[in-house]
């Protein structure tokens, strides 16, 4: 008579239990790469974002007051933010407008004898403006005439970063020649002084970090000197 061998009902709970326990741990090493993951692109995301704004908002401010015709400027050759009429502070030339949320640069940057006044000039007049109850920056041209989102909100595309900024950490803070801050109180009146400004952008992830269930908050800085506007003094 054969003998026929098998496993016992107590081998096989055993053998089920010890692969539960292995699947459940390949389970959790996946799930912590796959949140890892999710967290540096995110952190990548809000990077690359932030560090793009930063750099064309540098390039930008750089070039307030730029002027290869200075034969042309006059009583009206400056123009006020938002409507592009004549500024009555031709003084502030290409600093029209400077707080601690919120710059307008100008240029002229074909070298004709009128700024942001008409289809071609539509970046000789650049606004930069924060807004803290949004979270967001926007950038404006043509004088202001119409404000874009620019970091932190995207309309059509998921939001990556939130702009945080306070009014102690200010996105805009601004320098004489010597190196002391020019006061929200001495400003405007302080804007022909200026000549340094920092930018600084505090954002944070739009997505929480799957570990922390935190957002990631980052802070960029830079500092730019507009030199076409201390030498035009």
């Amino acid at each position: 008579m054969r003998n026929y061998n098998g496993y016992t009902l107590v081998e096989m709970l055993i053998s089920l239990a010890v692969g539960m326990v292995v699947i459940a741990a390949i389970y959790a090493i996946v799930n912590l790469g796959q949140k890892s993951t999710a967290n540096v692109e995110r952190k990548v995301s809000a990077y690359q974002d932030a560090r793009a704004a930063l750099e064309l908002m540098s390039l930008e401010i750089e070039m307030a007051s730029y002027n290869p015709r200075p034969d042309l400027v006059n009583s009206t050759f400056w123009r006020t933010s938002g409507t592009c009429g004549t500024s009555a502070n031709q003084n502030y030339r290409g600093i029209q407008q400077a707080t601690g949320s919120s710059l307008t640069v100008e240029m002229n940057l074909n070298a004709n004898n009128s700024i942001g006044a008409n289809v071609d000039e539509v970046n000789e007049s650049i606004t930069y403006t924060y807004d803290s109850g949004n979270q967001y920056i926007t950038r404006s041209t043509d004088c202001g005439a119409g404000s874009n989102p620019f970091l932190g909100n995207m309309p059509g595309s998921p939001r990556v970063v939130r702009v945080i900024n306070t009014s102690a950490v200010p996105v805009f803070r601004y320098f004489n020649a010597q190196g002391t801050e020019i006061t929200s109180g001495q400003l405007p009146a302080g804007i022909p002084d200026i000549a340094r400004i920092n930018i600084t952008l505090w954002v944070e992830t739009e997505g929480v970090d799957m570990n922390s269930g935190k957002r990631r908050k980052i802070v960029y800085s830079t500092s730019v000197i507009p030199r076409n506007h201390v030498i035009s003094r």
